[in-house]
């Protein structure tokens, strides 16, 4: 399953919001320097779906705001 995130980094506070089926924005505290905020959205991701964040990998998108993850389910 692929899903469009936007990503708004340096945020007050972490949140995830659902705006369509397959498209969600994140709120992180982490700066978009050096892969933090990519690397903490992937952990609030996996919380979110309840699944490892090695599951979860981003395809497109890794110095824009807008991205492509890739959920990787055993079903």
């Amino acid at each position: 399953m692929f899903i469009k995130v936007k990503v708004s980094p340096k945020s007050k506070k972490e949140e995830i919001i659902k705006k369509t089926e397959n498209g969600y924005i994140v709120y992180v505290k982490e700066k978009a320097e050096e892969g933090r905020a990519n690397q903490r959205v992937r952990e609030i991701l996996s919380v979110y779906f309840k699944i490892p964040a090695g599951k979860i990998r981003l395809i497109k998108g890794g110095k824009k705001p807008n991205k492509i993850f890739e959920i990787i389910s055993a079903i």
